[in-house]
């Protein structure tokens, strides 16, 4: 990872990039590669529980919050280009004109690398969507007859996806963990800004310090403290095993 790196992280709702991969995303600002972040709705319906305990509760003020919230996240883990797509969530569709947005950022970011959803989540339709969304978006934005002006068409980037809440009962099965030791801190200071899903740090905390010790077991690596995991929606290709 260096300044030539591009990196596009695309998320259903306003905390999912911190919750499954904050540690990553600041192992790559911190290397100075290019990072840009859509999370495409703030979550306001299904994910912002604690927020509609509040007496005379309105939508507009939860996504208001919630999107400071993830600013603030997103500023700690060092990201600077953020975009709100302010989509609907829980159900959240993906008409036409969603795929073609998503295509035209991916055409305008160029990443060599995607971090989004795994394919499979059992209890987030939402996260599914998305993923098949960007699978989709994907291949538009690698076809040359799918025109936009000014914005050629792609080269097939690496997709990974993130490790789901309920990890077991999604058949989630971690292709790659990555080492998040010296950005720990980092996400967990981010994971604090999002006072609507308070319950979820402490969870989070354990399962880095579980694919922690997965790493250091499967690596021989005995640094390796916290760690994230992630599925590769394509097999590795080279000229050698890594």
């Amino acid at each position: 990872m260096n300044s030539e790196t591009n990196v596009l992280i695309i998320c259903a709702h306003a905390a999912d990039f911190v919750w499954r991969s904050g540690g990553t995303i600041a192992q790559y600002t911190k290397a100075n590669a290019n990072v840009s972040l859509v999370v495409l709705s703030f979550g306001s319906r299904g994910e912002s529980n604690d927020l509609w305990k509040i007496d005379g509760q309105t939508l507009e003020r939860v996504k208001k919050i919630r999107r400071a919230e993830a600013e603030k996240a997103a500023a700690i883990l060092g990201v600077k280009d953020v975009e709100f797509w302010d989509l609907h969530d829980y159900p959240m569709p993906f008409e036409d004109e969603t795929i073609n947005r998503l295509v035209r950022k991916m055409r305008e970011v160029k990443p060599h690398i995607i971090i989004t959803h795994s394919k499979n989540d059992a209890f987030n339709p939402d996260h599914e969507n998305v993923s098949k969304a960007v699978t989709q978006a994907g291949s538009m934005a690698n076809a040359a007859g799918v025109r936009m002006e000014g914005l050629p068409n792609t080269k097939q980037a690496m997709i990974f996806g993130y490790e789901p809440h309920q990890s077991e009962v999604s058949l989630f099965m971690p292709d790659v963990l990555i080492d998040i030791t010296e950005t720990y801190e980092l996400k967990v200071q981010a994971m604090e800004c999002f006072k609507a899903q308070k319950d979820l740090i402490s969870y989070y905390k354990i399962k880095a310090e579980m694919r922690g010790n997965h790493a250091r077991r499967w690596s021989g690596n005995s640094s390796y403290k916290q760690a994230e995991a992630f599925t590769r929606y394509f097999p590795y290709v080279g000229s050698e095993f890594k």
